[in-house]
C-alpha cells in the first residue's frame, strides 16, 4: 500500500504536467502545484489539491510556498521557453543569488543550480518517469516504414553529433541530411530546429532527438508529440529517432497514426 505524500509539482508550458498531475493523484497523494504566470495552462487546477500563481524567476517565493504546504518531495516538469528570460522573467533575490553563482546560463546549467536550491531548503527533487512510465519511448521502429538506407547512414552519423552536442549542453534535437549536419537545437526549441533543419535541406531530412550525455533524469526531459509531428510533416522532413528509456512521448498512438498516414518514419535509439 502506497504511503500518501504531500508532493510537490513544478509546472511549466503543455499537457505533460496535467499527465503527471493526473497519474500521481491515481496513486493516492497530495499534489501542490506551483504554477507560471502566461506560461502554464490554468486547467493544471482541475487535476491538483491546490496551486500557486507565481513568475518566472520568483524562486523565493516557490519555495516558501512549498514549505507553507508540507512538501517534502517535488518534481519540475513542462517547458519555460529560455526566451522567457529576456521578457516574462522577474527573478527574485534568491533567484539572483543562484544565477550570479553560475558560471554560465545554459540550461542544465540553470535547472541543476535550481533544483541544488529547493534541496538545500530539505525538498527534494524526484524524476518524473516513475509516474510516466506509459508514456516512455520504447526502442525499435515504431511505424509501418522502415528507415531507408540513407536514413540508417544518418542515424548513425548524427547520433554521435547530438552526443557532442548534448555535451556542450546547446540542445537536444539535429537535423541531418546525407551525413551533414544542417540545424542545431538552441534556444528557439525543437519545432523551430525542424524548419530551420528542413527548409535548409529542402525537405526528406532526418531529425535525431536525444538526451544530453550527462543528463539528470529528473529535469528537462526530450519530450515529442503531435505538433513534433505535425512539424516534421507541414516541414517536409521523413524520419524521426528518439532515445529510447529516456524520451516521453504524448499520444502516441495517434502521433503513430498520423506519421503512418504520412510515410513517415519514426523510432527509439
Amino acid at each position: 500500500m502506497s504511503v500518501i505524500q504531500h508532493l510537490g509539482l513544478i509546472a511549466g508550458n503543455g499537457k505533460l504536467p496535467l499527465l503527471l498531475a493526473k497519474n500521481i493523484r491515481a496513486r493516492g497523494h497530495r499534489l501542490v502545484a506551483i504554477a507560471f504566470y502566461e506560461e502554464t495552462r490554468k486547467d493544471l487546477e482541475n487535476f491538483v489539491d491546490s496551486i500557486h500563481w507565481v513568475n518566472i524567476g520568483e524562486l523565493g517565493k516557490t519555495i516558501d510556498l512549498l514549505h507553507q504546504e508540507k512538501v517534502k518531495k517535488a518534481v519540475l516538469i513542462g517547458g519555460v521557453p529560455k526566451t522567457h528570460f529576456f521578457s516574462q522573467a522577474k527573478p527574485d533575490l534568491r533567484a539572483l543569488k543562484v544565477l550570479l553563482r553560475l558560471p554560465h546560463r545554459q540550461d542544465d546549467t540553470i535547472l541543476r543550480a535550481v533544483a541544488e536550491e529547493i534541496e538545500s531548503e530539505g525538498i527534494k527533487v524526484i524524476s518524473p518517469l516513475p509516474f510516466l512510465a506509459e508514456y516512455i519511448a520504447p526502442r525499435g521502429v515504431w511505424t509501418k516504414r522502415q528507415p531507408r538506407e540513407r536514413e540508417k547512414k544518418d542515424l548513425i552519423f548524427g547520433q554521435k553529433i547530438a552526443r557532442q552536442i548534448g555535451g556542450l549542453d546547446l540542445g537536444q534535437t539535429i537535423v541531418v541530411k546525407n551525413e551533414m549536419v544542417l540545424a542545431v537545437e538552441t534556444i528557439e526549441g525543437t519545432d523551430q530546429t525542424i524548419r530551420r533543419g528542413a527548409k535548409l535541406g529542402r525537405g526528406d531530412v532526418m531529425v535525431i532527438k536525444m538526451a544530453k550525455p550527462h543528463q539528470d533524469m529528473r529535469l528537462d526531459l526530450p519530450v515529442v508529440g503531435l505538433q513534433t509531428i505535425k512539424t516534421l510533416i507541414k516541414s517536409g522532413a521523413t524520419a524521426l529517432a528518439v532515445e529510447a528509456g529516456k524520451t516521453i512521448v504524448m499520444n502516441k498512438d495517434e502521433v503513430i497514426k498520423q506519421a503512418d498516414e504520412n510515410n513517415l518514419c519514426l523510432m527509439g535509439i
